[in-house]
């Protein structure tokens, strides 16, 4: 799939603004004009070709006017580059109840074997001022367009499918999102297979998004190149190495929490986004799997693979006949309540979907212990 860059026209900005049914003046209409050229990173270049009209110029505004002063202009114009250098969300968290038209690129592995599947696809959008359900993706489709009630900032997106028919099983590199009408772009880095009987088993993968900051546009596509400071972990094999070591693990973790933390004690309206801290790169779930995988009995030639959330298994096999055994009666209150709240979480995680694999149950063992304030135990 190609991104194809977008009109950079301030007529075709104009038009969208008028079409907006939840603006009804003139000077609200300009007002939105101005926040939609500031997060398209335009309103330097769209106010040029508004003042370049000399004529339009000398009926407005007299002549010592600050507009006719051709230095004066140019400078103004000037410092307004600068504001490029900003991200602005000016447009797209004030107007929550605008439609807002939306490209996705799914791009497969190029693998041979991965990078097709006769599976149905499906997907489901998140932001920060609302949530899309699944949406289908059209068979042997890697692009599609819808329009929503604005989402805000993207925040998570879940892809997936029902595992059918003869050749399932695919490699989703990453997916990218952009708002067709801010331009915005955003990457979902995934880096795992869907489909069972391939690395944890699991069709369905929740992926956090990645603002890209910086695009390069040619005549044909555009090219989103962006550091990946804020995006969804890759596999733990692949991001694990031997170069991690305890100390490095240690102060992950502490930055994680400490993070959590913080986002807490902010005022609600500058909270971030918390589904990053947890589970995007090096938010928690990721520093607690590099935990367990620190000196873990990894997969060997001819052994098959062993997942984090096997060994929690057996933990809840152990609890479970430590509980119902003859030596219950020596175990401590407190040790019960505890044992007993894990063997129930992990019941309620393995009913609770068959599409979510081994990683990803880990996952929900890890928020959900948060939330209900027992990971500890």
């Amino acid at each position: 799939p190609v991104l194809k860059p977008m009109s950079k026209s301030l007529l075709c900005d104009m038009k969208k603004i008028q079409q907006m049914s939840d603006i009804h003046t003139d000077v609200g209409k300009t007002r939105a004009l101005i926040r939609l050229a500031l997060e398209r990173k335009m309103l330097s270049v769209y106010l040029k070709q508004v003042l370049a009209d000399t004529d339009l110029l000398r009926s407005l505004y007299k002549r010592y006017a600050f507009l006719r002063c051709e230095d004066e202009r140019e400078q103004f114009l000037y410092h307004l580059l600068s504001l490029n250098a900003v991200e602005f969300f000016c447009f797209t968290n004030t107007f929550p109840n605008s439609v807002v038209p939306y490209r996705v690129l799914i791009f497969p592995s190029t693998k041979m074997g991965s990078s097709t599947t006769t599976a149905c696809v499906w997907l489901t959008l998140a932001g920060q001022l609302g949530e899309i359900g699944a949406i289908e993706v059209p068979k042997s489709q890697l692009e599609m367009s819808f329009e929503h009630k604005n989402l805000g900032v993207l925040t998570t997106l879940r892809i997936g499918h029902d595992n059918g028919g003869l050749m399932p099983k695919w490699l989703v590199e990453y997916v990218l999102v952009r708002n067709e009408l801010t331009g915005h772009t955003y990457r979902f880095n995934c880096g795992r297979w869907l489909g069972r009987g391939v690395d944890d088993g699991s069709t369905e993968r929740l992926l956090v998004a990645e603002l890209m900051h910086h695009t390069i546009d040619t005549e044909d596509e555009v090219v989103v190149t962006s550091p990946p400071k804020i995006c969804s972990p890759k596999s733990p094999r692949k991001a694990h190495s031997s170069n991690v070591g305890l100390a490095e693990i240690q102060e992950n973790l502490g930055q994680a929490v400490n993070n959590l933390v913080k986002h807490f004690y902010k005022p609600e309206k500058e909270r971030g986004n918390i589904t990053f801290l947890l589970c995007g790169d090096k938010g928690l779930v990721h520093c607690m799997e590099l935990v367990f995988q620190f000196g873990f009995r990894s997969s060997r030639l001819f052994r098959n693979k062993i997942f984090i959330w096997d060994y929690m298994e057996r933990l809840k096999t152990f609890f479970e006949s430590a509980l119902t055994g003859n030596n219950c009666g020596q175990l401590s209150e407190v040790c019960k309540a505890g044992y007993w709240l894990f063997c129930d979480l992990m019941e309620k995680i393995n009913t609770a979907s068959d599409s979510v694999g081994k990683d990803g149950k880990f996952q929900v063992f890890i928020c959900v212990g948060i939330r209900k304030q027992c990971l500890h135990r």
